[in-house]
């Protein structure tokens, strides 16, 4: 959780028109949702209304190659009104459902990924 709160930017993947899709995304952490504003009555809003979503943050090191990544998987809902909403704009929430995450700690040249994929020690 502390991971995930230390970065703004992030990745929301969703379905649209039955492809998968990736959007670069702002956020940020209240309570059990991840918040990323938009604006009412676009085509994310309208993709993520009530769907499962999948959210990730991640940071690397590129010459050392250290790094974390972590992974969220809830439903989302769409939160319109609140004052820090500009008009026309609204925040999609994704409710933090399942949350997993990986470590990169090793050097180059030996088994780069600390943790595997679901969460076990390499």
């Amino acid at each position: 959780m502390r991971l995930l709160a230390s970065t703004g930017i992030g990745r929301l993947t969703y379905t649209e028109a039955a492809l998968p899709a990736i959007r670069p995304v702002s956020f940020r952490i209240r309570e059990d949702d991840v918040l990323i504003p938009a604006s009412r009555g676009s085509r994310l809003v309208r993709a993520v209304r009530g769907a499962v979503v999948a959210f990730q943050v991640d940071s690397y090191d590129g010459t050392a190659r250290p790094g974390w990544s972590v992974t969220v998987v809830g439903p989302s809902r769409v939160i319109t009104g609140g004052a820090s909403e500009g008009p026309g704009a609204c925040l999609i929430a994704v409710q933090l459902g399942l949350v997993r995450g990986w470590r990169t700690t090793l050097a180059i040249g030996t088994p780069d990924v600390a943790h595997l994929a679901d969460g076990t020690p390499a």
